[in-house]
């Protein structure tokens, strides 16, 4: 053995072969401090070795490396950006070292190769690989480029225009397209892989393959010539900024490094690239992103532990209440392979809820993302029944009948009756107390919330809402449940709203507010849309949630919190409720729906709505907009935070990403509030705390800002 660490071992095997394995420790090989230390030593080895001709690159796992340690980047990336660029140098300097051993290098890649596992793969001379693997160089999506030598390799391996391509959108690819593509020299069945690469190895080592000739073009310029260049690089530009927008830097920013290293040799496009990787590191779009996805990983960690720990199974399930949430969660639940009862009292809603599902899944085989078997697999999976009957053999119910507590209440003791007694009863409400319902059934302890969100089928979040009498069984049950059905499950604990509606209502009450001060509401949509960077400003969201729904919601969460979220005086929602304008229920809102000439949907500011309001109006500058809106909000989620509604400030984060579709780019709000600093984000609310307990900011948060500590890393629980 000529060096065994932790995570890699190299061995001299027969005819002069070094095998260089990747086997961690933990159940996947990544790159972290550890492994580059190691990885040295293994570089060193080799040199030593008189007998070594040439490395066969190896894992000893199912995957070969799913990419750097991520959890290791947000302190690092704390440092100044003349500390990081050496930082990123000596991690680039090892796979340079790699790659410039004298003798053949060849990879047999099995499972995923991302982000450094796909530079490792690509600083080897050769890379054979089995059917399994998935490779690609997703830096992008945490707000980076590579910073192993992707953005030097990868181009002068595949062309720039292709290169491009993978680093700008992130995308992991199969084998077929990466041997299209030419980043893998062959693709063989995981049972010949070993004699694949080992074979490509010896006649490597024999002469018969150059593979000083294959090294060469890393090591060099881009062959490209300066027409080439222009059109290359500006056309990629052009796609790449209607794509990614402001907000997302890393992109163009990878682009201007592989455009400014097109003529240089490895050496110097490594320093550009190690120089733009620093920078990014250091943008807020770079540490939101970065949290974003740590922040994934409590989520599914989570959802995985209850997977775990789940005593029930959840073979069939039931959904009470065919309309198109009913038809939505009866889809998703079939599609994802738990067999579904669909209940209502009506053939009409069956047959709505039945062409629901059946919508989503025509629009699936349309698109050939699914094939006629697999549609006809999952209606079949879907049983639409008008009797208690069909449901007594369901293991959970989601209730999912109209948003009346008195219904719900009757429908939940109706089912109760019908199911058996280890049956796991939820309700799938929006505002409705999961305590005031329980008061419906006997057996309380396997009763919860299951909130989903419209449209079921892409909205990625399920609140599952624990009431006081419910069992740690039964809450992993639904959550695991949940994941089951390809979703992210939150636990939140009972309350007006939940945690998603209670904090977006105090974000409404501030868009109300700035409206009947003068505001115009298609001016706040477009600071909110397009410079903070929500998928729909205030207004238009409103429209699409229904302005009936909101004013419902507006009147529970008055209810519910009576002096901070009380009902405002002429609320521009009120009004438009009371004149029949639902928004896009009904064609009419805060904007009037129609479809044009060719049929394509329009929308255009209601002429009704501003003569509604007689507000005379006032401009307002882009940062006060955001703070009127966003300081209600990011309050709220503090205080949920602090009242244990929701348990960490990753799910919190999460939360509104998924439910709400609040800015990636940002991180979440406890992100966002971090990121602006506590300290900065009191004063702005501070300056607007007269406009009522919406603006004024916690005890709490004031005591994290004056000891300097963050919501990732302390319990903030108050009550």
């Amino acid at each position: 053995m000529l060096f065994q660490g932790k995570s890699l071992s190299a061995e001299l095997l027969d005819a002069g072969v070094v095998e260089f394995k990747f086997d961690a420790e933990g159940s996947v090989n990544k790159f972290d401090q550890e492994t580059f230390k190691e990885f040295i030593a293994v570089i060193e080895a080799i040199k030593q070795c008189k007998d070594a001709k040439g490395v066969l690159v190896t894992s000893g796992k199912s995957n070969f490396i799913v990419g750097a340690d991520i959890t290791e980047f947000l302190e690092t990336f704390k440092q100044p950006v003349d500390e990081l660029i050496p930082w990123i140098k000596n991690g680039s300097d090892v796979f340079d070292a790699f790659e410039d051993l004298a003798m053949p290098t060849v990879l047999a890649l099995n499972g995923f190769a991302l982000g450094g596992g796909c530079e490792m793969s690509l600083a080897c001379d050769y890379r054979i690989a089995d059917t399994t693997v998935s490779i690609g160089l997703p830096e992008v999506k945490l707000g980076l480029m590579p910073g192993f030598g992707g953005t030097v390799r990868l181009p002068r391996v595949i062309g720039a225009d292709n290169a491009i391509e993978w680093m700008s959108t992130g995308k992991a690819f199969k084998p077929a397209q990466a041997l299209a593509t030419g980043v893998l020299d062959a693709v063989v069945e995981p049972e010949q892989l070993r004699v694949a690469a080992l074979s490509t190895l010896h006649e490597a080592i024999a002469g018969k393959l150059d593979w000083r000739a294959k090294r060469q073009p890393k090591l060099s310029p881009l062959t490209l010539s300066a027409t080439e260049k222009v059109m290359t690089f500006n056309t990629c530009k052009g796609m790449v900024a209607a794509k990614a927008g402001k907000h997302y830097p890393a992109p163009m920013a990878t682009i201007n490094v592989i455009e400014a290293a097109a003529d240089l040799d490895r050496s110097g496009a490594m320093a550009l690239e190690n120089e733009g990787f620093a920078k990014l590191a250091k943008t807020e779009a770079a540490t939101a992103q970065i949290g974003l996805f740590l922040a994934d990983q409590v989520v599914k960690g989570k959802a995985k532990k209850a997977s775990k720990m789940a005593t029930k199974q959840v073979d069939r399930a039931a959904v009470l209440g065919a309309g198109i949430m009913g038809g939505g969660i009866a889809y998703q639940s079939a599609y994802k392979g738990t067999p579904i009862v669909m209940k209502d009292i009506n053939n009409e809603a069956l047959d709505l809820g039945l062409s629901t599902a059946a919508g989503i899944l025509t629009k699936l085989a349309d698109r050939g993302r699914i094939n006629a078997k697999k549609l006809a697999g999952v209606l079949n999976n879907i049983t639409p029944t008008l009797s208690y009957e069909g449901v007594k053999d369901a293991d959970i119910v989601v209730e999912a009948v109209v948003e009346n507590p008195k219904v719900k209440g009757m429908v939940l003791a109706e089912v109760e009756a019908a199911v058996a007694e280890d049956a796991i009863l939820t309700s799938n409400t929006s505002t409705i107390s999961i305590d005031l319902l329980a008061q419906s059934v006997k057996r309380k302890d396997k009763f919860c919330g299951m909130h989903f969100f419209n449209p079921v089928h892409k909205m990625p979040l399920v609140e599952v809402i624990r009431g006081k009498d419910t069992s740690d069984e039964t809450v992993a049950a639904v959550v695991a449940y949940a994941a089951k059905m390809g979703k992210s499950p939150i636990v939140v604990n009972d309350c007006p709203g939940f945690y998603i509606n209670r904090v977006l209502f105090p974000y409404f009450a501030g868009f109300s507010q700035l409206v009947l001060e003068g505001a115009d509401f298609t001016a706040v949509d477009k600071v909110m849309e397009k410079q903070f960077g929500w998928p729909m400003g205030p207004a238009y969201l409103l429209d699409v949630v229904g302005i009936d729904t909101a004013d419902h919601c507006t009147g529970v969460m008055s209810e519910g919190f009576p002096t901070r979220m009380a009902k405002i005086d002429n609320d521009p929602v009120s009004k438009l409720y009371q004149a029949n304008c639902f928004g896009q229920k009904n064609g009419h809102g805060f904007y009037d729906y129609g479809k044009d000439k060719r049929g394509k949907p329009t929308k255009v500011a209601s002429e009704k709505a501003y003569q509604l309001f007689e507000v005379e109006q006032k401009d307002f500058t882009s940062e006060e907009t955001i703070a009127r809106l966003m300081v209600p909000m990011v309050n709220e989620v503090v205080r949920c935070l602090e009242e244990g509604v929701v348990g960490s400030a990753a799910e919190a984060d999460m939360g509104l990403i998924y439910g709400l579709g609040f800015p990636p780019f940002r991180g979440g709000p406890i992100r966002y509030l971090e990121t602006l600093g506590l300290d900065n984000f009191i004063a702005m609310a501070d300056k607007y705390a007269h406009l009522g307990e919406i603006y004024q900011v916690t005890d709490g948060l004031r005591n994290m800002a004056a000891e300097g500590k963050s919501y990732f890393s302390t319990d903030v629980k108050t009550a």
